[in-house]
């Protein structure tokens, strides 16, 4: 959803003020009116960000800044006061505050302030994600999961955590079903273990039995030392095997037996492994058609498939796509130093509509690309090129403010630059010269008026600097020489 930021000053006028500032940035505004109903408020989630007045009847900004300590709410903070006394600064920032600003500030000063909060917002979440991620950490809180049939998910997860059951996880290629076997991990009494993913699709045939097995040395030609095994490897956690049904039929034998008997036998060895492991697998097939086509054993079948948890497919949950959107974009945000606020409504209704046939990670991939793309704050169709059919800085969103800029600029450019002469629109016969050949002449006109400082020159024709570059080479520009010579 769209960032909130929670306004908090006694003085109703600069609430108001304040709210003008903010909602017209793009963000949801509140206001409390002290530092009592502040701190209610962020009892309740919901808020990303806290503007917050340091002199104030009752509770003042540095005793609700304490408060906040103290209840570990982990919020981003913007103080405001109305001096900007280098102790009163400090104190504010020992007390937790992210940012100050003196009052009155700037709406630029004051959307900046907002955006750099964020951004370590964003980074401190990515952190923590990737913390517990490494340390086999993620569990069900951490999935967007509010669609009905994610719910599902999740309860029937969180029963078969609680003992060691072989679990069956179905699904489409993209759902999303490592995550779930690693929140059933998470929650499991194995979640100090080790949790060990295999895609038994990924193996080479000739190399699964010492993949999973393990071997000694000089089992064969290349085993140059002994090998522990994925079995091994998982021992007293949870061993995941992803794409079950790409598995060998010779191999299945030997997995069937190590599931049965609780022991490995590696290659080259002349006694088995006692293992204790917990076994999830995964497969995007029909396992009981393969059953039945001769490809599957039926026994290895029935002894996977206990507990079956199916996964749907994202268009089965499209309620959740505008949560997956915003947390794709909070940790791109991060990974690639952006502060994209979140997507605009007419892209989140195209996203909506779209069916992803590659399920989650086709909107992963499709939100990176947008936001790496994006020169904006908010992510816009043309962002989505393969989903929308537009295109990127496509430069007839607005021809208008183009049109209308332009001619003023070349006015001024022309004023700064006497020597250079205007950008003739006719040629020698009186006729129209082509749109290509006038854009190339004022594109270069731009670049040798502003010495080759390209985000001047993208500003100052009011497109993209991804647009301009794109140009430049179609043109085949000189800027470096520009730049030399300015």
């Amino acid at each position: 959803m769209v960032k909130t930021v929670l306004i908090v000053d006694d003085d109703p006028t600069q609430r108001r003020l304040l709210q003008a500032v903010i909602e017209k940035q793009g963000y949801k505004a509140e206001t409390a009116e002290s530092g009592e109903a502040a701190l209610d408020r962020v009892a309740s989630p919901g808020i990303d960000v806290m503007l917050l007045d340091l002199i104030m009847p009752g509770m003042d900004g540095m005793e609700t800044l304490e408060a906040l300590q103290r209840k570990q709410i982990d919020l981003p903070v913007i103080v405001l006061t109305a001096s900007g006394g280098i102790e009163t600064v400090v104190a504010a920032m020992r007390a937790g505050a992210s940012d100050f600003f003196v009052k009155p500030a700037s709406p630029e000063r004051i959307a900046v302030s907002i955006r750099n909060a964020l951004k370590v917002q964003n980074l401190s979440g990515e952190v923590q994600r990737l913390s517990r991620k490494a340390t086999n950490k993620l569990g069900f809180a951490d999935m967007i999961a509010g669609a009905p049939a994610m719910k599902q998910v999740v309860r029937l997860g969180e029963r078969a955590a609680q003992s060691d059951i072989p679990i069956l996880i179905t699904g489409e290629s993209g759902v999303g079903k490592e995550l779930v076997a690693g929140s059933i991990m998470a929650a499991s009494k194995r979640a100090n273990g080790p949790f060990v993913a295999v895609n038994c699709g990924a193996i080479p045939e000739n190399l699964v039995e010492s993949t999973l097995f393990g071997h000694e040395k000089g089992a064969f030609t290349g085993a140059v030392g002994k090998h522990m095994g994925k079995f091994q490897e998982a021992d007293g956690g949870t061993l995941f095997l992803d794409e079950i049904g790409e598995l060998p039929l010779d191999m299945q034998v030997k997995l069937l037996r190590a599931l049965q008997e609780g022991e490995v036998d590696p290659v080259g060895s002349k006694r088995p492994v006692k293992v204790n492991v917990r076994i999830v697998s995964a497969t995007n097939r029909d396992l009981a058609e393969q059953v039945a086509a001769g490809h599957f054993r039926e026994d290895l079948f029935y002894r996977l498939n206990v507990f079956p948890i199916e996964v749907p497919s994202l268009r089965a949950r499209k309620d959740d796509i505008p949560a997956l959107v915003r947390h794709f974009i909070g940790r791109f945000n991060a990974q690639e130093n952006k502060s994209i606020i979140d997507a605009a409504p007419e892209t989140h209704a195209l996203l909506a509509a779209y069916d992803w046939p590659g399920n989650v990670r086709q909107l992963e991939n499709a939100v990176f690309r947008a936001v790496v793309l994006s020169d904006g704050d908010m992510l816009k169709p043309e962002d989505f090129p393969q989903i929308s059919g537009l295109t990127p800085d496509l430069e007839a969103n607005a021809p208008a403010s183009t049109a209308e800029t332009l001619a003023g600029d070349i006015v001024q450019m022309a004023a700064n630059a006497p020597d250079l002469g205007p950008v003739e629109i006719m040629d020698e016969g009186g006729h129209l010269r082509s749109l290509e050949e006038i854009e190339r002449d004022l594109i270069e006109f731009a670049i040798e008026t502003y010495a080759g400082r390209m985000s001047e020159v993208a500003r100052r024709l009011g497109v993209g600097r991804s647009t301009l570059y794109r140009k430049v080479r179609e043109y085949d520009l000189d800027v470096d020489g520009v730049r030399a010579a300015g």
